[in-house]
């Protein structure tokens, strides 16, 4: 990128004789854990630039390996803070407020403008979902010159940043601010329209020499208890997926959100997801909200085998249960605990749900795993319960239809250029990953469009990893 802040652009009148991208760097790892920023943000440089009050210079280097900063900068948990060097000893630098703050200044100042590719290859291109995978690979293969189209089963574009993140942590005017950016610069954009059911797999193979799977891992993990077909349990996705689109369509005024309000509201499963349906369901009015997780209470500092730079897995207070403390004096997280049973009324509407505590110990096989503490059930009210508790990988109905391979977790299966068993069929995100954050889809929607880019042009690309 040029110090106007637009992309530096190399002519491809031939393939062969473009320049290659730098290879991409690797990214660190410690105890086989992955810290640090995914997407190798230049942080101590814009750092220092908005310190010296350069904020324009600062916003160039930001948005060098970051697509979409003003998602980041609001929704990102910040692995970045975890590895700072301040934190060894102090609070860490708050990167993550910085970087939000940078994007904002460079869309106000009027310093992110549309950029067209100067010239096209007439490589077609299709991505599968416009999460933040899909529109990061879109976005880095349209940059490059290839034609890309993108499709969307939902009504709206951004899949994970639309639907899955409610608006009080991320306000979708601005997902439509990049969308639309990136409908000026020459992506095509395609809603309604499910890939594998409305558009058969075998049609993109024939029209595009390039297909890219960003559909996410929606398959979202059950609780096989008795009670759980009982009226009022849901799916995390399904309450926040719903409640955004009705906000959005009629500001709740539809009735086709399920509503928390006087509601008691039990949470089963921490996580962001969790999170957000715990701040959704106070928003909605619930009458109280309770949150449970198998896992036990983190420690308040960390513990000798989570040593700097790893993330720091100690006890925090995310902003849904900050709201809860400070409505009910207390935090709604109940720790250790496993769900026996819901109980119902007779019109099987859930109203109960047991409870009981569990010890984490070690198996024949070495691995830990919950043991049951006689004694310790406990019987709550529950109206509404919502089922935070992960996603077991990707829809298969599409894979099976291309005829992709997955691994043994269920994901889609690539090499190391995020190429499929399929010729010419990429994946990237949460579907070849695994459950994610969006920092990590952005860097894998990178990762597979350089991929790409290289497949179409004899091996050359001119994009960065």
């Amino acid at each position: 990128m040029g110090i106007d802040g637009k992309a530096d652009r190399i002519p491809r009148l031939r393939p062969r004789a473009r320049p290659r991208a730098p290879a991409a760097r690797a990214h660190p790892r410690l105890g086989g854990d992955a810290h640090g920023c995914p997407v190798n943000n230049f942080i101590p440089e814009w750092n220092d630039l908005v310190w010296r009050g350069q904020w324009k210079e600062a916003w160039i280097r930001l948005a060098k390996t970051n697509n979409f900063p003003e998602f980041t900068g609001r929704v990102c948990p910040a692995p970045c803070e975890g590895s700072c060097t301040v934190a060894i000893d102090l609070p860490a630098v708050n990167i993550k407020m910085i970087e939000e703050a940078i994007a904002d200044r460079a869309f106000a100042e009027g310093w992110v403008k549309a950029d067209p590719p100067p010239l096209r290859t007439g490589k077609r291109v299709a991505v599968v979902g416009s999460g933040p995978a899909g529109l990061a690979a879109a976005a880095q293969l349209n940059r490059a010159g290839h034609e890309v189209t993108v499709f969307e089963r939902a009504d709206r574009i951004g899949g994970l940043l639309m639907y899955g993140i409610p608006n009080m942590k991320l306000d979708k005017k601005l997902v439509d601010r990049r969308v639309q950016l990136m409908s000026e610069e020459g992506v095509r954009f395609v809603t309604r329209v499910e890939v594998g059911k409305d558009l058969p797999g075998e049609q993109l193979l024939r029209e595009y020499e390039a297909i890219v799977l960003a559909g996410g891992a929606t398959h979202a993990r059950e609780l096989p208890v008795e009670g759980r077909s009982l009226v009022g349990i849901h799916p995390a996705m399904d309450f926040l997926t719903a409640n955004t689109k009705s906000l959005l369509d009629s500001r709740l005024k539809d009735g086709q959100h399920i509503s928390a309000k006087d509601k008691h509201v039990v949470v089963i499963g921490g996580g962001d997801t969790g999170t957000d349906c715990v701040g959704t369901a106070i928003r909605h009015g619930c009458r109280s909200l309770t949150q449970l997780e198998i896992l036990p209470r983190p420690p308040e500092v960390r513990a000798a085998d989570n040593p700097w730079p790893q993330w720091p897995k100690t006890y925090r207070l995310d902003y849904g249960q900050e709201e809860a403390k400070a409505l009910w004096g207390s935090d709604p997280r109940v720790y250790s605990v496993m769900t026996k049973r819901f109980l119902g009324d007779e019109q099987r509407n859930v109203r109960e749900l047991l409870y009981v505590g569990v010890e984490w110990v070690k198996g024949p096989d070495g691995r830990f795993g919950p043991r049951e503490i006689s004694g310790t059930e406990k019987v709550i009210p529950a109206e509404l319960v919502l089922l935070a508790m992960g996603f077991l990988g990707p829809e298969k109905p599409l894979l099976q239809q291309l005829g992709v391979k997955v691994d043994e977790r269920g994901n889609v299966w690539t090499d190391q250029t995020k190429m499929t068993s399929v010729p010419g069929v990429f994946a990237a995100g949460d579907m070849a990953r695994g459950q994610s954050l969006v920092v990590w889809a952005i860097r894998e929607g990178r990762h597979a469009a350089q991929h790409v880019d290289r497949y179409l042009s004899y091996g050359d690309t001119v994009l960065p990893p």
